[in-house]
């Protein structure tokens, strides 16, 4: 059967966050507090450690005061802000307010990358008249981020945990989706980052193709060679004429 839609993954698929480096750094500068470097880099490691920043590096370990929280946290606006700043407040930083901001400060469409290859595949797959959404399991809306570096225009439809309340692997996600799209699950790709969740596509009918969730600067082609572009209308591997 030919691929018609391909789904995409948000974070370490699409885009990737900046460090966490960056992310304090831009907090900080933007509220005027100084903290010494030596403290700086403490609040970094620190922050790293306490799976702080969403879409970076996944904690070492969640404390049992956030474990309910941290397994659901994509199912709700709530409770992804509640899992992350309880997260960041493991860390003891100078002025209270900074773990709302870190909180805010990720939301923003400067803290996110695209991907070198991503504006070209999905162009690409757009031109060749593949239906192209995003299945994200995300506390909040990252629709201004797609248009704030020019992809909006390239997606056909959003499809976020938060507003459904349920998070991938649940399959309920990537019917919606491809219901969205108007194909059947055995004519579109999902592609992710995720092991766990985004295989819960392949429950439903969906091929499934991962990436690595590396630096921007690593990854210029993961995307690209995944060679999407060039199977859509074509058979897929396996499948009938």
């Amino acid at each position: 059967m030919p691929i018609r839609g391909v789904l995409f993954d948000f974070s370490g698929t699409l885009f990737r966050i900046e460090s966490v480096t960056a992310w304090l750094r831009a907090v900080l500068d933007a509220r005027g507090v100084p903290v010494a470097p030596e403290d700086f880099e403490r609040h970094v490691r620190l922050l790293t450690a306490a799976g702080a920043l969403p879409g970076g590096p996944a904690p070492e370990e969640v404390p049992a005061s956030l474990a309910a929280a941290w397994a659901v946290r994509d199912r709700s606006a709530l409770l992804h802000r509640q899992a992350y700043t309880g997260a960041a407040r493991r860390v003891a930083l100078p002025d209270p307010g900074l773990y709302d901001a870190l909180y805010e400060r990720h939301m923003d469409p400067a803290a996110w990358q695209p991907y070198p290859d991503a504006a070209e595949v999905l162009r690409g797959l757009r031109h060749k008249g593949a239906a192209i959404g995003v299945v994200s399991n995300i506390g909040w809306d990252l629709r201004p981020v797609f248009r704030a570096h020019g992809l909006d225009e390239l997606v056909d439809a959003y499809v976020l945990s938060y507003e459904h309340g349920v998070q991938k692997p649940d399959p309920r996600l990537f019917l919606r989706a491809c219901g969205l799209l108007g194909h059947d699950p055995a004519d579109v790709v999902m592609v992710g980052d995720d092991r766990h969740a985004d295989a819960g596509a392949g429950a439903v009918g969906c091929e499934v193709r991962f990436v690595d969730h590396l630096p921007v600067a690593d990854r210029p082609d993961g995307l690209r060679s995944l060679g999407l572009v060039e199977r859509v209308g074509e058979a897929r591997a396996g499948g009938g004429a």
